[in-house]
């Protein structure tokens, strides 16, 4: 019987770990093109979270409007007319629906 040299079954090995780790580099569960997924991931989180960033200073810039020390008459009118269905004296009030004491087409 022949022996195998040690350095062949050393090259032998070591090719056959670098074999392993490239292929799992390459198309493992953790490879590169997951990565590449998550980075595409990050963008679009970090773009939704911009936007609601945005949204919440708008929010805390109408709450601070709102706020006892600094009242804001303009943006409590808007409040009042679109909330609650308040209008001005001299507002023109037009309704899309019938009248509560007209009767209704048949």
């Amino acid at each position: 019987m022949r022996r195998i040299p040690p350095g062949l079954a050393v090259a032998v090995t070591c090719m056959g770990l670098l074999g392993y780790f490239a292929w799992h580099a390459m198309k493992g569960p953790r490879s590169f093109d997951y990565y590449e997924g998550l980075q595409v991931k990050i963008a679009a989180l970090e773009g939704e979270l911009d936007a609601a960033r945005a949204g919440r200073a708008d929010f805390e810039h109408h709450v601070n409007l709102l706020r006892p020390e600094n009242v804001d008459p303009d943006l409590v009118d808007e409040l009042a007319r679109k909330v609650l269905g308040f209008a001005a004296p001299g507002d023109l009030v037009v309704r899309d629906g019938p009248r509560n004491d007209a009767p209704a087409k048949p």
